[in-house]
């Protein structure tokens, strides 16, 4: 006897019986989601990785050494939180309030953070490569010794911010405002501050090697024993800034208002 016509009789019941375990494997994994991010929120536990925690309240929440990565932190309030040494590598941080939030040494690689407020945090050793920070607020934040290679930082504010000793190498810096800003020592090398304000930052013996600075604003800075090979300054901004032992080979200024208040034609 024939068993062909059983065959399709038994696939559908194979499909079937798949699809009703993929469905009860779904379900158990929303429910030990949902188990951990009401854990989370109950402050039982620090962790909750890839969770979603959106428009969360976390105001002064000890989050030190937690273990946030991939989770979805947009909106939400961290204001004067604990998250140092936290892990928080691509965590989507849109529009979050960090203001003085203490993130010592918290590891942000690849974090978005666009339109996030960071006023007065400390960010000091953070690992920030590749995360995305455009449009921030971090007046007063200090970024000493932090690593942010190929960062976005693009339209932010960093009036009166301390990254000395920060890695900042091809970062993106774009329109953003660093007057008044403490960048001594700080890496900038091959990093693109087109159109940026440096108006009485500190960058002494910073490293701004093949920098494309093009319009941006160096008025009073200090450049002093910086090291500017190959930069790239025409049609910016240097007049009384300081360039005392700077090394400038290679550097271009066309356009430039050079130090003396002259336009190097």
């Amino acid at each position: 006897m024939s068993i062909r016509p059983l065959l399709p009789v038994r696939i559908i019941a194979l499909a079937v019986l798949l699809f009703y375990v993929d469905s009860v494997d779904g379900g158990r994994a929303a429910e030990t989601a949902a188990a951990d991010r009401d854990a989370f929120l109950a402050g039982t536990t620090k962790d909750c990785p890839g969770c979603d925690l959106h428009n969360a309240g976390l105001k002064r929440r000890d989050l030190a050494g937690a273990n946030l990565i991939g989770a979805d932190l947009s909106g939400a309030v961290l204001h004067r939180a604990k998250l140092q040494n936290a892990k928080l590598d691509h965590a989507r941080l849109e529009d979050a309030n960090l203001n003085k939030a203490d993130l010592r040494r918290a590891s942000l690689a690849g974090a978005e953070l666009s339109g996030a407020l960071l006023y007065g945090s400390d960010l000091s050793g953070a690992r920030l490569d590749g995360a995305i920070l455009k449009q921030t607020r971090m007046q007063h934040a200090r970024l000493t010794l932090a690593s942010l290679q190929g960062a976005d930082m693009s339209e932010a504010v960093l009036t009166d911010a301390d990254l000395a000793g920060s890695d900042l190498a091809r970062v993106n810096l774009r329109q953003t405002n660093l007057n008044g800003a403490n960048l001594g020592r700080c890496n900038l090398a091959a990093a693109h501050v087109e159109r940026a304000g440096f108006v009485g930052a500190r960058l002494p013996g910073a490293k701004l090697a093949g920098i494309s600075a093009r319009g941006a604003d160096f008025y009073r800075a200090d450049l002093s024993g910086a090291d500017l090979t190959d930069a790239d300054l025409r049609g910016s901004r240097l007049e009384q800034a300081r360039l005392d032992g700077a090394v400038t080979a290679g550097m271009q200024t066309k356009g430039a208002l050079l130090v003396d208040g002259t336009v190097d034609r």
